[in-house]
C-alpha cells in the first residue's frame, strides 16, 4: 500500500445525449500510447494537514488551470486503486469547455537515466463522456465514483 491520498472533483452535465462527465488523459510518457485506463478524475495528492475538499478544490485548479465550479458538491467517497492510492471524489454539476483548460505541469527525468528533465502536462485533453465510454477509459477503480454518481442522480 502506498499510504498516497488523493482528492478531486467530477464534473457534470446533462445533454441530449445523457449524462456526461469530465474525465482528463493522464499526461507524460508513460499514458501517451494508452487509452484505456489512462483516463482519470481531475485529482491530485494531499498531505495530511489539508483536507480533502480542500485538496480537491486547489487539484482541479492546478490540473486544468481553471478555478473550481461552485455548486451543490456530491460525495462520491473513496476507492482504493491498485497502486494503494486512495481516491476522495466529489461531484459538482457544471458545463466546462475543454479548450479553456490550461493544464499544469509535471516534471520527470526523461528519456530515463539521461539526466536531462522535461516538464509535461499533468493532463494532455480532457473530454466529456458518457458514463459507458467512461467506464471503458478511466481507471479501474475510479469506474466505481461514475457507478455512484449515476445512482445518486437516479
Amino acid at each position: 500500500m502506498s499510504g498516497k491520498r488523493s482528492a478531486g472533483l467530477l464534473l457534470f452535465r446533462h445533454t441530449d445525449h445523457g449524462l456526461e462527465v469530465l474525465l482528463g488523459h493522464m499526461g507524460g510518457p508513460f499514458f501517451a500510447r494508452r487509452t484505456a485506463g489512462a483516463w482519470t478524475v481531475p485529482k491530485g495528492e494531499y498531505e495530511p494537514d489539508e483536507t480533502a475538499w480542500d485538496a480537491a478544490r486547489r487539484e482541479f485548479q492546478e490540473e486544468l488551470g481553471l478555478p473550481p465550479p461552485d455548486g451543490e458538491a456530491v460525495p462520491l467517497g473513496e476507492v482504493t486503486q491498485t497502486n494503494g492510492k486512495v481516491v476522495t471524489v466529489w461531484a459538482i454539476g457544471a458545463d466546462l469547455d475543454p479548450a479553456t483548460v490550461v493544464p499544469g505541469t509535471f516534471e520527470m527525468e526523461w528519456p530515463p537515466k539521461s539526466g536531462q528533465r522535461q516538464a509535461f502536462p499533468e493532463l494532455d485533453r480532457v473530454e466529456w463522456c458518457d458514463l459507458d465510454r467512461g467506464r471503458a477509459l478511466i481507471v479501474k477503480a475510479q469506474a466505481e465514483f461514475l457507478d455512484r454518481l449515476a445512482e445518486h442522480l437516479g
